[in-house]
């Protein structure tokens, strides 16, 4: 009895440890923040109201991450590197390129078996999200983002389909000055990285010209990645009033090989080899994406403006898989072809009712996705024959108003409704009696509603709730029951009631405390039915609950210190029993079964020095990067469970990591060297897990002790 007493004891300590850690550091950070004076750390968002506003007074719990944040994080190759710092938001590195980073908010996307699901992903206003929800990450180009916006809880529902969260990417703006900027990095495991980017601004044209390589030998075995991205920017200005961005971007990732996941057993021998048959298969991916776009801006008068985007893109995907015979060398492949496109108006006007202040916006917002879609058997990661073609097709219609109103100089309101057309069909150009055809559409209204109270020019409290809902994707509808080929149109959408309590305190123009309260309730969410011999059906589970808290520091200690605390905890469970299948074995998730591959808790705490003061490097970009910095990082995630019945788990973890850097004047220019090791203690741990891996390979294990350096020319002409 004593045993399990201590051990229960130990397992509820370790739950807590990233609350009592979370709180020491706000111990710590609170006292300076009274005394801080002179450097303020407001920062302009949009994405919460669709115009601009101070991150402070939004009434939304947002989060801006900005330029040098993304330059000093690490070799700006994943979004892990920068948003693991966003409280609420799980950004998992799974060594993994073939299948993209694991990225949920609030727990929405965690199910996501590849590619990012449940977040709508924008970049400079462009949709890089398929009407279906799915996206992926690895189109933001961060040697070029200016800053990101990641918008959690009710307020992201007005972004329509699949939006547990928002992810909104800028890419900077051209200065006045020429400015010629390269960048090289090299890492552990064969890791390169290079960046030439060209800024320059002609008259009343901007242009902004970004293209880096990267490849690596990968952690584990069959892992090694080459990719190619290009991303720019043109913008200027017919006249005083009107403005426009034109944007092209270009994703290439010629190679991408996949490790698979690990058995517990595989884990335990050795957790650098690949998964079962990956390498004897030759299991890979290869991308190639294009996308243009443009957004206009015109300005009618003082308090009406006019938005306008248009965009248009392909993405070529071929992807070799495991297939079903492991006695054989059989594998699988499956390829698509995509064409999509989409448009989008917005009217942005300011107003008064009743002598009371009102923001409001109206749009409509068109986006359409068709794809050739075709698979088959494959030998030693070569194609064999074809026993798939069909063409899927996705498409949303979108109506949306949104209104804030200053109801007393205390009091502001806040509310919204999207209404919402989803239609996905699929055309079974294969099977002669078409049961791979077929077609459905889902009708959603999305309310919000918000109040916030101004309590003072320090203080502001609010509270949300939205309604939401999520549709399956064009792959989850691709199989019936059974496993056989059959779109499956008895696959309902879900539907999620938020409800959100915020509280932004700023008690100094220096430092900042953000605290939120959130329980979601959900029905119908979609959940893995049966995953056999690679293909996986799909379910509608009867109810779910999500509930947790956020937290979120930053503060300057003094004109040379800064710190940085994000910290969450969820407890995400479903709250009616069903029953699923692993293999061909039906088994029974009991209510109360926690969702998987959500991390329960998750704290990121930074302590940055830098030689030059702060403020003055902020305010002046020629003086950004000069002189040393230095910084310490933990990391710190709960435990992780990896399929519904909850019989595996990855046990949580903390890491340490260090940063400097130095940066030395080039007469108006700077060179800067750069220097990381992660995971000083070189700790073993599991970084993501495959949710309902049907071999039970359930495990991408995370790499131990880590380094990276890198320099950057940044020279203006």
């Amino acid at each position: 009895m004593q045993h399990k007493v201590l051990k229960s004891t130990f397992e509820f300590s370790s739950q807590l440890r990233p609350v009592v850690q979370a709180l020491v550091l706000a111990g710590v950070i609170a006292p300076f923040a009274l005394y801080a004076q002179t450097q303020t750390l407001e920062g302009m968002v949009i994405s919460a109201t669709r115009s601009a506003q101070r991150s402070f007074d939004t009434p939304a719990a947002i989060e801006s991450v900005d330029r040098d944040t993304i330059q000093n994080a690490g070799p700006q190759v994943n979004l892990s590197e920068t948003l693991n710092r966003v409280p609420g938001l799980t950004i998992l590195n799974r060594q993994n390129y073939a299948q993209d980073l694991q990225v949920s908010i609030r727990g929405f996307g965690a199910r996501s078996a590849f590619g990012i699901r449940g977040i709508r992903i924008l970049i400079d206003g462009i949709p890089a999200t398929t009407p279906d929800g799915q996206g992926q990450g690895s189109s933001i180009s961060l040697p070029s983002t200016e800053r990101i916006e990641v918008l959690r809880g009710p307020l992201a529902l007005m972004y329509g389909n699949s939006s547990g969260g928002v992810i909104q990417a800028f890419t900077r703006e051209a200065p006045e000055k020429p400015e010629f900027d390269a960048q090289y990095y090299a890492g552990s495991f064969g890791m390169h990285r290079n960046d030439l980017q060209w800024a320059q601004r002609i008259g009343g044209v901007g242009l902004v010209a970004d293209y880096s390589t990267f490849d690596t030998n990968g952690y584990r075995d069959n892992s090694k990645t080459e990719r190619k991205q290009f991303n720019g920017k043109l913008s200027f200005g017919p006249d005083e009033k009107t403005r426009v961005n034109l944007v092209f971007n270009q994703f290439d990732m010629p190679l991408a090989q996949d490790p698979l996941g690990l058995t517990a057993a595989q884990l335990a021998t050795n957790p650098q080899q690949a998964g079962t048959n990956a390498i004897s298969r030759n299991i890979r991916k290869t991308v190639l994406q294009n996308q243009v776009g443009s957004a206009l801006t015109h300005t009618l008068d003082a308090d009406r403006s006019l938005m306008a985007r248009a965009y248009y893109g392909t993405r070529d995907n071929l992807q070799y898989q495991v297939g079903i015979a492991p006695a054989t060398p059989n594998g699988a492949w499956v390829g698509l072809n995509r064409d999509y496109y989409g448009l989008g108006l917005q009217y942005n006007a300011k107003t008064e009712i009743a002598a009371t202040p009102v923001r409001w916006v109206a749009g409509y917002e068109f986006d359409r996705s068709r794809e050739k879609r075709q698979g088959g058997a494959a030998a030693l990661g070569e194609k064999t024959s074809t026993t798939r073609d069909e063409i899927n097709q996705a498409e949303n219609s979108d109506l949306f108003v949104q209104a804030t109103a200053l109801a007393s100089e205390k009091i502001s309101l806040i509310g919204g409704l999207r209404y919402s057309t989803v239609r996905l069909v699929s055309d079974d150009n294969y099977l002669l009696d078409g049961n791979g055809s077929g077609n459905t559409s889902f009708n959603a209204a999305s309310p919000v509603l918000g109040v916030t109270w101004h309590a003072s020019d320090a203080v502001n409290l609010y509270a949300n709730y939205g309604k939401g809902f999520e549709t399956p994707t064009l792959a989850e509808m691709a199989y019936n029951g059974a496993g056989t080929p059959a779109f499956n149109t008895a696959l309902n959408a879900s539907s999620s009631q938020h409800y959100e309590l915020g509280a932004k305190w700023a008690p100094s123009a220096r430092s900042r405390l953000d605290f939120t309260l959130f329980q979601i309730n959900s029905t119908d969410e979609i959940v893995v039915a049966s995953s056999l011999g690679g293909n996986s059906t799909f379910k509608n589970a009867p109810g779910t609950s999500r509930s947790g808290w956020e937290l979120a520091g930053h503060t300057l200690f003094g004109p040379h210190i800064s710190g940085t605390l994000s910290a969450s905890m969820i407890d995400a469970q479903f709250t009616q029993g069903f029953t699923s299948a692993s293999g061909a074995t039906p088994v029974t998730v009991a209510a109360g079964n926690k969702i998987p591959g959500i991390p329960q808790s998750f704290l990121f705490a930074e302590v940055l020095w830098s030689s030059q003061a702060m403020e003055a490097a902020k305010r002046t970009r020629s003086l950004s990067g000069l002189g040393t910095r230095a910084g310490v990082e933990l990391v710190s995630a709960g435990r992780l469970y990896a399929n519904d019945t909850n019989t595996a788990a990855a046990d949580g973890y903390t890491t340490l990591n260090l940063k400097a850097s130095h940066g030395w004047a080039l007469g108006k220019g700077s060179l800067t060297a750069y220097g990381r090791i992660d995971n000083v203690s070189d700790q073993r741990y599991v970084g993501s897990v495959i949710v309902n891996q049907a071999s039970s390979q359930f495990y991408e294990p995370a790499p131990g002790i880590n380094w990276t350096l890198g320099l950057r020319l940044m020279m203006p002409l």
